[in-house]
């Protein structure tokens, strides 16, 4: 009797990525490979993304700093880069320890292509026919995280993150039927376990809630990760790689019910900048914000004033990261326009209430606003969508508007 000859390619396909803690060492390494030959044992093509060991990203940045304390994107790149050759080779290893053939893959021999400022790149193609080739052939595909190549053969990261990205965007290429994402976590909380005092795991939520979250702080995912998720409609999970509880599905329209505001969040590591005396004529805003785009500057929550005398103040936030660039570029503008001058606040922090019930409930926005003010908590600036309800507070008092926010609107389930 004729042995049978498994096609693979006929065999479903997920794509498993795992965090740096997860592969923080050889006893690690080894157990996320059982993992991984629990998945194929159970009938799946399995491609896998990987972080660098532990905190090795870290310690890279800490030695480049001593090394010299400049700023150079691409040989930045070309170091941090090595942190996830070196942690998909071992996990090869370790898979071919366990009975699994297994292979290791670059970004460059993945096919990941990205364009962008160093250290910040964008992913813009993936051509994986060397990583299908091997998954066709019954082959575990270990492929690096964090990292593409550009079109001038260079090495580009994708920014804190962008492991998760990696992952995304291969299931997207390879049309895989879902995306987990296995971390040091539960699965995406209903706030920050280090702040409030009963944070909910939240079993399921939409795409569009999730990313609000990602956006607004929430630092369990990406945001462009879930974005690029939804685009290609690739069910994710999040959950531990520790233990083996239920995560969190992330996904198109799931079926819930239950509280209307999913989490609150915040985010200490924004920065406001204000152009005060702004002439107000055509195109002010359209220079700035330009200018702000082609140094690599998002803004945030941009605020016109109207003033008396034909002068608007306009104030935005900007990650922390970016304000030395955001405030010479503003300056630039006001010598331009002849503004009076550009003023910044890096104590603050931006605090925000995220359920997809937000607009249809218009009792929430005054309900946020009391229970601050209650706790004497100031509000400086207040940015809404359909989705989520921000209030810019002073950072010394963020953890507290956090506890306040999350006891009422999740732990007392109110409405």
């Amino acid at each position: 009797m004729e042995a049978q000859i498994m096609n693979y390619a006929e065999l479903p396909l997920t794509v498993l990525k795992f965090g740096g803690t997860s592969v923080a060492g050889p006893e690690r390494m080894r157990h996320v490979a059982q993992i991984v030959k629990k998945v194929r044992d159970s009938g799946y093509r399995v491609a896998v993304v990987v972080s660098a060991m532990g905190n090795m990203t870290d310690d890279l940045l800490a030695l480049a700093k001593d090394v010299a304390n400049t700023n150079n994107g691409r040989e930045m790149d070309q170091l941090l880069a090595t942190g996830e050759q070196q942690s998909v080779a071992l996990l090869a290893l370790a898979l071919q320890k366990f009975g699994l053939a297994a292979q290791s893959f670059t970004a460059l021999q993945a096919g990941i292509k990205a364009e962008g400022f160093p250290m910040e790149g964008r992913i813009y193609s993936i051509e994986p026919k060397n990583v299908e080739r091997a998954l066709n052939e019954g082959i575990v595909a270990v492929i690096t995280g964090f990292q593409a190549i550009t079109d001038s053969g260079d090495v580009i990261t994708l920014g804190r993150g962008g492991s998760d990205l990696s992952a995304v965007a291969i299931a997207g290429a390879l049309g895989a039927e879902s995306c987990q994402l296995l971390k040091d976590v539960r699965g995406i909380m209903t706030g920050d376990p280090r702040v409030v005092k009963k944070p909910v795991k939240i079993d399921r939520i939409g795409f569009e809630e999730c990313m609000e979250m990602a956006v607004q702080g929430a630092n369990v995912l990406q945001a462009r990760s879930v974005e690029m998720a939804a685009r290609y409609n690739i069910p994710l999970y999040v959950g531990s790689s520790f233990s083996e509880e239920e995560g969190t599905w992330v996904m198109s329209n799931p079926v819930t019910e239950g509280l209307i505001i999913k989490a609150v969040v915040h985010d200490s590591e924004v920065a406001k900048v204000v152009l005060l005396g702004v002439p107000d004529i055509p195109g002010v805003a359209a220079r700035l914000f330009s200018s702000l785009a082609k140094n690599g500057v998002g803004a945030e929550m941009i605020i016109q004033n109207n003033m008396r005398g034909g002068v608007n103040d306009i104030g935005f936030l900007v990650k922390k990261a970016n304000l030395e660039t955001a405030i010479q570029v503003s300056r630039e503008i006001c010598r331009e326009i002849e503004a009076q001058g550009v003023s910044f606040d890096t104590e603050i922090a931006r605090v925000t209430i995220v359920g997809a019930g937000i607009a249809n409930h218009p009792e929430i926005p005054s309900k946020m606003f009391t229970i601050l003010a209650e706790e004497g908590i100031n509000i400086e600036m207040i940015a809404s969508t359909a989705l989520a309800l921000t209030c810019i507070v002073g950072s010394n008092r963020a953890k507290d508007a956090v506890k306040a926010l999350h006891e009422h609107f999740i732990e007392e389930a109110s409405f």
